[in-house]
């Protein structure tokens, strides 16, 4: 079956280390704890994975990130990408040439992927119920330490 993975941004970006680096590949932007566990986790079992941002929408791992932001989709801005954009995202990087989607978020996210992706998408949310992000993290973890995709 043809998977796709969709990880978080994460608050914790590259230039909060290194101020003056300028614009970075999206798989170089994000280095957070959790999304680099969602990343390691989506390597070791999807080859193909996009990261979603409040900014920017769906950014395939060569996508270039231009600087530094702080936005989320509990934020209220009017710089959130809006429902529409994602969904033309959907189509323009033929994300909905996939047909099934595994996505490493919390439930805040779960509205908002399934608007973008449509009514139809096969969608596969492996840490709903968690009860927070370090048991998320911990479930990440011992998935790839024991290279067994969560359930």
């Amino acid at each position: 079956m043809h998977t796709l993975a969709i990880l978080p941004c994460g608050n914790k970006k590259i230039w909060d280390k290194e101020g003056d680096i300028g614009p970075v590949p999206a798989r170089d932007a994000y280095i957070g704890t959790f999304h680099r566990l969602c990343r390691a986790y989506a390597e070791m079992f999807y080859p193909q994975w996009v990261i979603l941002s409040a900014k920017h929408g769906f950014l395939q791992p060569e996508d270039t990130v231009s600087g530094p932001y702080d936005l989320s989709f509990s934020h209220k801005s009017d710089d959130i990408i809006s429902m529409q954009s994602l969904a033309e995202q959907v189509q323009k990087k033929r994300l909905s040439d996939f047909q099934h989607f595994v996505v490493l978020t919390g439930k805040k996210y779960k509205p908002i992927i399934e608007k973008s992706l449509g009514p139809h998408a096969d969608i596969e949310m492996p840490l709903l119920g968690s009860r927070g992000i370090g048991e998320m993290q911990q479930k990440l973890k011992q998935a790839v330490k024991e290279e067994r995709p969560l359930q």
